[in-house]
C-alpha cells in the first residue's frame, strides 16, 4: 500500500477513537447525614440521566459526603486527581460548595453545584468562582417573589427565623434588602440544623406579634420552628424558602405545615402551571418520567435541579465536542467551562437559563412561582 494511503487510513481510524473517549462526571451528594433528604432527591434524578452527553458516552462517578464539609472536599480531590473527571456536579450544601472552590481553581475543573447560596458563584471577579456554577435559584430571585406576595396579601410586618449558617446568612441578607421599604422586618432569630428545640426563638418571635414569619431553613430541620409556632398558638402567615422542597419535610411537619407559603421552581408544581408558562412542557415531561419511576407526588425542587444539570452539561458538551476537544484533558475542561458560561435560553424543569461570564446562575423571573402546602402536598399558589 502506498505510504500516503497508509497515512490516510491511520488518520481516519484515529479520529473516531479520540472522539469516543468517555466524558466523566464526578458527582458529590449528601445522601446521608442532616442534608440526606436533599441529596437523595438529587440522586434519584441523576439515576434518570441519559448515559450520554453531547451524544457521546458518559461515565458518572457518584460519591456521598455524609453532609460533612471536610469529606466533601476529600471527595472533590479524589474525583479530580484519581477519577480525572471533566466536570463536577454538586455538592448539595452551600458550606461544602464553598469549601471546594480551591479544588476547582487548582485543577481547572468546572463545578455545577446543587446548593442555593449566591456566594458560591459571586463575585465572578474571584478566580476560584470562575469555575463555579450552580443550579438552584439565587436567594434574591426567591426573596422578590416572597415580598411581592406579602405586599399583595396585606402583610405589613414579618419576623425572620433562620439557620445559623451560610444558608440563613444569605437569606437574611437578601430578604432584608428586598423587603426594605415594602415590608417591615421586626425581628431576627437563628437556630442550628441539629437543635432539638427552638422554643426560645419562637417565644421571642411571637412576642413581636408579626403578621407573618419567614423561616429560612432547608430540609427537615426547617419544620421545627413552624410546628413549634403552631403548637404555641401562632395564627399568622408562615412562609418558608424553596429549601423545604423535600418529601421528608412534609412527613416530619405533618398537619403542622399545611398552609405554608413558599417560593419554588416551577417544576415542583409542573402540572398546575398555566398552559402559557414557558417551562411547562419540559417540566411536565420530567415530572412524568420521575413519577413513573418513584411514584405520584414525589417530585421536588432538588430533583428538578439535578435533572436540569444534565441538560446544561449536555448542551455544553455538544458545543465543545464539535470543536474536536478530547474528554479527559485540561483543554476539554476549560472549553466545557466556557461553553457552560455561554448557555442561552436553555429550558430546564425549574426555569430558563441564560448563563454568562458575569452570571453563573442564569435564572430570571421565569424560574420561580409561589407554592402552598395543601393536604400534605406541594401545590401551585397563584399570586
Amino acid at each position: 500500500m502506498p505510504s500516503f494511503k497508509r497515512l490516510a487510513l491511520a488518520f481516519t481510524l484515529a479520529v473516531p477513537l479520540a472522539a469516543w473517549a468517555d466524558i466523566t462526571v464526578g458527582i458529590n451528594l449528601s445522601t446521608t447525614g442532616p442534608a440526606a433528604a436533599i441529596g437523595i432527591q438529587s440522586n434519584n434524578a441523576i439515576r434518570l440521566w441519559p448515559k450520554t452527553l453531547g451524544g457521546q458516552p458518559a461515565r458518572y462517578v457518584v460519591l456521598d459526603d455524609g453532609t460533612d464539609v471536610s469529606r466533601a472536599v476529600r471527595n472533590l480531590r479524589k474525583l479530580t486527581s484519581e477519577d480525572k473527571v471533566d466536570v463536577i456536579v454538586g455538592p448539595n450544601t452551600t458550606a461544602a460548595a464553598l469549601a471546594g472552590l480551591d479544588v476547582l481553581q487548582e485543577t481547572s475543573t468546572p463545578m455545577l453545584a446543587l446548593a442555593a447560596s449566591a456566594a458560591i458563584v459571586e463575585p465572578q471577579s474571584d478566580p476560584k468562582r470562575h469555575w463555579a456554577f450552580k443550579m438552584p435559584q439565587n436567594d434574591d430571585v426567591m426573596a422578590q417573589v416572597l415580598v411581592e406576595h406579602m405586599q399583595k396579601h396585606g402583610i405589613k410586618t414579618v419576623a425572620f427565623i433562620g439557620f445559623s449558617d451560610s444558608y440563613g446568612d444569605s437569606w437574611w441578607k437578601e430578604f432584608s434588602r428586598v423587603a426594605q421599604g415594602k415590608v417591615t422586618v421586626v425581628g431576627e432569630e437563628r437556630f442550628q440544623r441539629t437543635d432539638p428545640s427552638v422554643m426560645g426563638q419562637v417565644l421571642k418571635t411571637m412576642a413581636l406579634k408579626p403578621d407573618a414569619v419567614l423561616i429560612a431553613g432547608s430540609g427537615t430541620p426547617a419544620a421545627l420552628p413552624q410546628t413549634t409556632l403552631k403548637d404555641r398558638g401562632y395564627t399568622g402567615v408562615i412562609y418558608q424558602t424553596h429549601g423545604i422542597g423535600t418529601l421528608e419535610f412534609l412527613q416530619v411537619g405533618g398537619k403542622g405545615v399545611n398552609g405554608t407559603l413558599f417560593p419554588t421552581g416551577p417544576g415542583v408544581v409542573a402540572r398546575q402551571l398555566p398552559d402559557n408558562h414557558p417551562v411547562k412542557k419540559v417540566a411536565v415531561e420530567f415530572a412524568d418520567q420521575y413519577e413513573a419511576q418513584y411514584g405520584p407526588n414525589t417530585l421536588t425542587q432538588f430533583a428538578g435541579d439535578a435533572y436540569g444539570a444534565w441538560r446544561v452539561l449536555d448542551a455544553a458538551a455538544t458545543r465543545v465536542l464539535a470543536t474536536g476537544a478530547t474528554p479527559g484533558t485540561e483543554a476539554f475542561r476549560v472549553a466545557l467551562r466556557d461553553a457552560m458560561a455561554s448557555t442561552k435560553e436553555l429550558v430546564v424543569p425549574n426555569g430558563v437559563l441564560n448563563i454568562t461570564t458575569d452570571n453563573h446562575q442564569g435564572f430570571d423571573e421565569r424560574s420561580r412561582v409561589m407554592g402552598e402546602i395543601r393536604d400534605g402536598k406541594f401545590m401551585y399558589a397563584p399570586q
